[in-house]
């Protein structure tokens, strides 16, 4: 009997998973007896680079996929995983080291365009589970896959293959080299209000990912755009209409998740309507939790009922909910709210902690205690290398003395290695792509097809 594309893409995850459950076990019993849990010697103290940070199948107690009309199909990513891949996860966390624990829960950025020594270390002592990529430094595509392939190297040793990720959304939010073919903003392919093109732009954007080795994409952009004045959102939303945002930002996630790469939507509980950015500010939203759920949350609601893995916070205020630290911080939007009402329970990350938002209110390092105290699973800490190995040691220092518990850190270290296991990624080296290999075409293609889907619209 003939298969499906879906059904022959889900064998081959499959099959990957299984492959990727016998390499993490290896890894985990070669490297149980060397890392001990003796903490990390100090890193040397260097300025990190400036960027701008941007934000899934779900997770194995995901609800199920609710049929909705303005949804394209389910995503054959939201199945759950079997019940071996649950066992597994089970075994590895139970053999690892609480400092290993800790650095899956931290993701951290690079310098530059090469691997450093710094780099090298952070990845190899304290453990880290995950690298984000800027424009910065993936400059060439030679270059950028060499640092991809030398992050992954150095990782050879550490519980879990390394999250990989990126902000590469399209439009302003591009950070692919200049040889990939430009992709237009999420506004652009909102005004053709069709999800079957929203869905092909995610499987682009997998296609650019998988050439450059990356496996995270921190994208679709589920904010909606109703604030005329929002400084940092503007055209990377899909438009100011909740449905609209949800058919198109659901339909891009699911493109993503088809296609083997990772979805994170972002910024929950949604920055549409902030007058400040909080690269630099804390905004303050006064809105009431009925108002949000009306309104801010529909485009979130549908994409966690059609398989969200992972929800990117935000570094927003919301006094009438929580009127002592913005929602990346707050258990009662995040532990509350998120998770309980809304009932997500995949991966939640905060967005970059060294934000003015945090770094000028709340502390980088106190802030990335209460984040995962909070409910959040992964905090990130892209900039300056002092400060990633400050994060780990508050994290650490306060598991060990009982500010955090352990079994608060196996919830989502647990949710973190289900989530890499489901999409079976590897620290296997990505080859070189060569021209042909990009996906320029394709997006020359679709990039025509949106452009007759919006001929004549405003």
């Amino acid at each position: 009997m003939l298969q499906s594309d879906g059904e022959v893409l889900m064998m081959k995850r499959h099959i990957a998973c299984l492959v990727t459950l016998l390499t993490l076990a290896i890894i985990i019993g070669c490297s149980s007896g060397d890392n001990g849990n003796e903490a990390a010697d100090p890193l040397p103290i260097e300025q990190g680079s400036a960027g701008e940070t941007g934000t899934p199948t779900p997770s194995v107690s995901a609800p199920p996929a609710e049929s909705q009309t303005h949804e394209p199909e389910p995503s054959n990513a939201a199945s759950p995983p079997p019940a071996g891949e649950v066992d597994a996860v089970s075994a590895i966390l139970s053999r690892m080291t609480l400092e290993e624990k800790i650095g899956q829960m931290i993701m951290i950025g690079v310098d530059g365009t090469a691997m450093d020594q710094t780099a090298e270390r952070l990845i190899q002592d304290l453990h880290v589970g995950g690298v984000i990529f800027y424009q910065n430094n993936l400059k060439t595509i030679g270059g950028a896959v060499k640092l991809v392939n030398d992050l992954k190297a150095a990782n050879h040793k550490g519980a879990a293959p390394l999250f990989l990720a990126v902000d590469q959304e399209g439009g302003k939010i591009n950070r692919m080299p200049a040889d990939f073919e430009t992709i237009p903003d999420s506004h652009a392919v909102g005004k053709s209000n069709d999800a079957n093109l929203a869905k092909a732009l995610g499987g682009l954007l997998a296609d650019e990912l998988r050439a450059m080795g990356l496996n995270l994409n921190f994208a679709p952009v589920l904010d909606i755009n109703s604030n005329p004045n929002n400084p940092v959102i503007g055209v990377r939303s899909f438009g100011n209409k909740p449905d609209l945002v949800a058919k198109m930002g659901v339909a891009e996630m699911q493109g993503l998740q088809d296609a083997g790469i990772i979805a994170a939507v972002k910024h929950f509980p949604g920055h549409g309507d902030t007058s400040v950015d909080s690269h630099r500010e804390l905004p303050v939203v006064s809105k009431s939790l009925e108002e949000l759920q009306d309104f801010e949350w529909v485009p979130f609601r549908s994409a966690i009922e059609s398989g969200a893995d992972v929800v990117m916070a935000a570094h927003i205020l919301f006094p009438r909910v929580d009127n002592e630290v913005p929602a990346s911080l707050s258990k009662v939007i995040i532990g509350d709210q998120l998770r309980g009402t809304l009932g997500f329970d995949g991966v939640v990350i905060t967005d970059e902690m060294t934000m003015g938002a945090i770094a000028n209110n709340y502390g980088i390092v106190n802030g990335s205690l209460k984040a995962i105290l909070a409910g959040s699973d992964i905090v990130m800490v892209a900039h300056e290398y002092s400060k990633m190995q400050s994060v780990h040691n508050k994290l650490l220092n306060s598991a060990k003395d009982g500010t955090l518990s352990e079994r608060r850190i196996d919830e989502s270290v647990r949710r973190i290695l289900s989530l890499k296991l489901k999409y079976a990624i590897s620290d296997e080296p990505t080859p070189i792509p060569t021209a042909a290999d990009l996906p320029n075409e394709q997006i020359r293609e679709w990039k025509t097809r949106l452009n007759q889907a919006t001929s004549g619209r405003k």
